[in-house]
């Protein structure tokens, strides 16, 4: 598989002629919105950062969207979604929102995104369901996500093999990313995509990968 970053929380991941996105950005977005076709699109968060769904309904193709806790499938990949909250971008006089945790299993391997998570506790159908995490998806912006100190905890917690953080492009506090990687006091290597196949991640023991937008 092949995981860009298209700044925020948006992950777009290839494999084979299939397309899966994390958190598209929208056109409506603070963000500069995505334009490419997927296959699925996962959406945590219900806020135009993080649900451009239309962005992705592209070049003959329209995602399979899932947007909300539950098990589903798709194209032989499996996608589990669990119920968390979120104190990004909230409405006036709103004291949290809705935000879904996804599981994903392709090649071999699982995925989580974390979505614009807030706080470390998992629910327990989560810690229940995930098992050997390959690839963590962990944002590290704070203002209404995880700030660097949560998440560098969260990390150490749920034993990666790889931890790639996210929420510190375009959006977060400032030096977020080097808060965070401070927080780890580990060396991180820096890409502008990263190829994967189960092999590679065999070895890794948290290893932080960043990966530029």
């Amino acid at each position: 598989m092949v995981i860009t970053h298209h700044g925020g929380q948006c992950f777009k991941v290839t494999f084979g002629d299939l397309t899966l996105v994390f958190d598209p950005i929208s056109k409506t977005g603070t963000l500069p919105a995505v334009r490419f076709g997927a296959d699925i699109a996962l959406i945590s968060r219900n806020h135009p950062d993080m649900n451009g769904v239309d962005e992705v309904s592209f070049g003959g193709k329209v995602p399979f969207v899932v947007s909300g806790p539950g098990e589903y499938e798709k194209e032989g990949i499996t996608v589990q979604g669990f119920l968390t909250k979120s104190e990004y971008a909230l409405a006036k006089g709103q004291a949290e929102a809705m935000n879904t945790m996804y599981s994903v299993k392709l090649e071999g391997m699982t995925l989580v995104h974390l979505g614009a998570m807030t706080g470390i506790n998992l629910p327990a159908d989560a810690k229940e369901a995930i098992d050997e995490i390959d690839v963590l998806f962990v944002p590290v912006g704070g203002d209404g996500v995880l700030d660097a100190a949560e998440a560098s905890k969260l990390a150490t917690m749920l034993e990666p093999k790889i931890v790639i953080p996210m929420h510190w492009s375009g959006m977060g506090t400032p030096k977020s990313l080097e808060a965070f990687l401070k927080e780890e006091g580990e060396e991180s290597e820096k890409v502008d995509k990263l190829t994967l196949k189960k092999k590679d991640v065999a070895d890794k023991d948290g290893a932080i990968i960043v990966i530029t937008a």
